[in-house]
């Protein structure tokens, strides 16, 4: 059982992207506009979100940039398809933080470490840590939103056991439509 999620309107979320929004192409990289494919249900959750949460901020990681497979401005026009998609079906995502970084370079900005979200509360002054949410599939996701005292969300992914004994798993969902309707029915 699911203990109840008290949040009010006006906090923040924060999302990952592959495996969350769309599907992750295994071993290897989401590097232009017709190989970004939503997980079903995701378009209706960001239109559920939309009402809910001020911001809505994405936090990704891409080290296909760092690893010279594609470039920034490869990256952005993903992400604008994805941002014009979710404008056109009514949801929102009001901006997107990413690094670049490889894995082995500890980069501050790199998930699980906290730069990105740092950045994103520089943008967005109101955003306070303890009122966001972070929502991700893998450990680093949501040890990224728990460095930052934020309740953690785990979508889908590798629903390990260490998540629960590291204690830094608040919530598990199996998709993002199942986060998003539980929100719309306990608000």
């Amino acid at each position: 059982m699911i203990r109840k999620l008290a949040i009010e309107k006006g906090w923040a979320l924060f999302l990952d992207r592959d495996g969350v929004i769309n599907q992750r192409i295994p071993d290897d990289y989401v590097k232009h506009p017709d190989e970004f494919e939503f997980i079903p249900g995701v378009t209706e959750a960001l239109q559920i979100f939309a009402r809910i949460f001020n911001p809505i901020i994405v936090i990704t990681n891409q080290q296909g940039i760092g690893r010279g497979l594609m470039t920034n401005a490869q990256l952005n026009l993903v992400h604008n398809k994805m941002l014009k998609s979710v404008a056109e079906t009514g949801g929102r995502i009001d901006a997107v933080f990413y690094s670049a970084d490889l894995k082995n370079t500890r980069s501050f900005t790199r998930k699980p470490a906290v730069g990105l979200g740092l950045k994103a509360r520089k943008q967005f002054p109101s955003v306070n840590f303890k009122n966001s949410i972070m929502a991700g599939d893998t450990y680093n996701d949501i040890l990224f939103g728990h460095r930052l005292g934020m309740i953690t969300v785990l979508v889908g992914g590798d629903k390990d056991a260490a998540f629960q004994a590291a204690g830094i798993l608040d919530y598990t969902f199996p998709d993002l439509i199942s986060f998003a309707d539980y929100l719309n029915n306990n608000l």
